[in-house]
């Protein structure tokens, strides 16, 4: 609940205004690797409020649809907007998460220590780390249930826990959006499930996730609203509509990619 000093207020969920007017808006981008166009025409409208899972074989571009949403690499056309305002560049407002295997996960650091990195981008060069900040990095850690872990080194945790730790750091970063690649890649089946409860808790709070994901089985139990690409877009919408044999043939025809839904 805001307070009449906002220096105080821990800015978390619907108390943030994270609505249905915070939407993230892409319309034809395209993005290329020198000379090779590795997306083509993506346009889509998402609200705060849901999950999005990305889909396609492997070079489809979802890591590279990820990387662009993120502000992280350059457009080679069409544009991307964020509360109606155009997204030149990264916002503390949108998280990246890469797969876990990108991470060095030997590297000194704690749970904790990992988390409050999510506040830097709100620091600046000047501001100290107030109450403020960790009140919110102590949410964080409680919101992806590492309390009791935050003391631990990261090479302890395990992948579930790693995953949920950057998570926490996101959230320490007071994203709106969260963009994750691959965030249940290599997790056993109860971490699987304890991630995805806990998704659906911060998108019921008001966030924006879209994650690629590989396993077309649990599609439909873990996310709201699929996207479907192979470098183009195939389909675009609610899992029920747009998640279809059909669509996932344009998709994965002509690969080896795919694992078939069960009936």
């Amino acid at each position: 609940m805001p307070t009449s000093n906002p220096k105080e207020h821990v800015c978390w969920g619907a108390g943030c205004r994270h609505d249905h007017q915070h939407q993230l808006e892409v319309k034809q981008l395209s993005v290329s690797y020198r000379e090779v166009l590795a997306l083509d025409g993506i346009s889509f409208h998402a609200s705060c409020g849901r999950s999005i899972a990305l889909i396609g074989p492997n070079g489809a571009g979802k890591s590279t649809l990820l990387k662009a949403l993120a502000g992280l690499l350059p457009l080679k056309s069409g544009s991307l907007r964020w509360r109606g305002s155009a997204l030149s560049k990264s916002s503390h407002e949108i998280a990246y998460l890469p797969q876990r295997g990108e991470v060095d996960w030997q590297f000194p650091i704690t749970v904790r220590g990992l988390v409050e990195m999510g506040r830097y981008p709100n620091l600046g060069w000047w501001r100290s780390y107030s109450r403020h900040d960790a009140e919110i990095v102590e949410r964080a850690l409680a919101a992806m249930e590492l309390t009791d872990l935050q003391d631990r080194q990261i090479s302890a945790l395990s992948g579930g826990q790693q995953q949920r730790a950057f998570i926490a750091r996101a959230l320490a970063q007071e994203a709106h959006v969260l963009l994750l690649d691959e965030p249940f890649t290599g997790l056993d089946k109860p971490a699987q499930e304890n991630l995805s409860r806990l998704f659906k808790e911060l998108t019921a709070e008001g966030r924006l996730l879209i994650a690629s994901h590989h396993d077309l089985q649990t599609v439909k139990g873990f996310y709201d609203d699929v996207l479907l690409i192979r470098k183009n877009q195939v389909a675009f919408g609610p899992v029920e509509q747009a998640f279809t044999p059909a669509m996932i043939e344009l998709a994965y025809g002509g690969t080896d990619h795919a694992k078939p839904l069960t009936p």
